[in-house]
């Protein structure tokens, strides 16, 4: 991490105590040698906040629930700044958005499929958080899964439907994202180590390909919408990212949910943040220390476990 920083403070020239509270240098711009990005002071762009009608389609009826549905805090948060480095291209039908290794990046291959919270892999701040992961060494990938039609494209709206809006995405995630892996198979090759990660609406996505072979290791941050099935039938490496303050996955679901992993003699690893809530990990305030440093420290979790198991032959 030393070292990182070092090039960092190089790339942008400054010294460590002149990076601006709010730059994504640290974390998110390892790239900036390639195209720059530029900090300027200001507060931070607070989300709109979209309240958000309880959506049990989101549940399983046979498991018991773990992690509850979809609540106001995953439509919550902080808009970052930056320039994303990576492209999107449209892969099984879903646009999705890429972030390559540098060049030159040495060992096997390693492709990291990365599904979104409600605000889509192509929002800002998902954008830059591929673009860290893929500066580790990874191909990432996002797929959007919403279609077009993230949750803040209808924060403007009064009339807005959210709970038939969870129910189509819902649909359309689940029917194209079997397709779209196994069409990222195709193009990357089976000589591959995978692994995945989730954020809230993405958390059911990389449980359940945690279930399969498809992967060597999976993570999620916040998750929303799992049940006990998802845990009891983990086969793969497994990092919960988690925070203090969490209506979908509050404290008595995370120590369930560790319960079962140990029953079942999982390898898994708990993040636990003090002082956050749901969306830290994506939606983090960076002028906030306390924020940022959860959002960073969960970011380098989450790359440091994949390397862990993707690193060796």
């Amino acid at each position: 991490m030393q070292g990182y920083m070092k090039r960092t403070v190089a790339r942008h020239a400054l010294t460590p105590s002149k990076i601006p509270l709010n730059s994504h240098a640290k974390l998110y711009h390892i790239k900036a040698s390639i195209r720059p990005c530029v900090h300027t002071q200001h507060p931070a762009e607070r989300l709109p906040v979209l309240r958000l009608r309880i959506l049990s389609a989101t549940m399983s009826t046979t498991s018991p629930v773990i992690a509850g549905p979809i609540t106001d805090h995953c439509a919550q948060g902080v808009k970052h700044t930056g320039e994303p480095v990576g492209r999107v291209e449209t892969i099984a039908g879903v646009e999705t958005y890429i972030s390559d290794p540098p060049a030159g990046t040495p060992g096997p291959k390693k492709v990291l499929l990365y599904f979104a919270d409600v605000f889509s892999p192509l929002f800002i701040n998902a954008k830059l958080l591929q673009d860290y992961f893929a500066s580790h060494g990874f191909h990432v990938l996002g797929l959007d899964y919403f279609f077009g039609d993230p949750i803040q494209n209808h924060s403007d709206d009064p009339d807005f439907d959210r709970a038939a809006w969870f129910t189509k995405v819902r649909g359309l995630a689940k029917e194209a994202t079997p397709k779209w892996t196994e069409a990222v198979r195709k193009i990357y090759g089976e000589d591959v180590k995978y692994v995945a990660v989730g954020y809230c609406f993405g958390g059911p996505f990389a449980l359940e390909i945690a279930t399969t072979d498809n992967v060597v290791a999976a993570a999620f941050a916040h998750p929303a919408a799992l049940n006990e099935d998802h845990f009891k039938q983990v086969k793969k490496p497994l990092l919960l990212s988690c925070a203090e303050t969490d209506g979908s996955f509050p404290a008595a679901s995370r120590h369930r949910a560790e319960e079962i992993l140990a029953e079942i003699k999982a390898t898994y690893h708990v993040q636990l943040f003090s002082g956050v809530s749901h969306g830290f990990a994506t939606r983090g305030d960076p002028n906030v220390e306390n924020s940022r440093w959860a959002k960073e420290e969960s970011a380098r979790g989450v790359i440091n476990w994949f390397k862990r198991f993707t690193d060796t032959s």
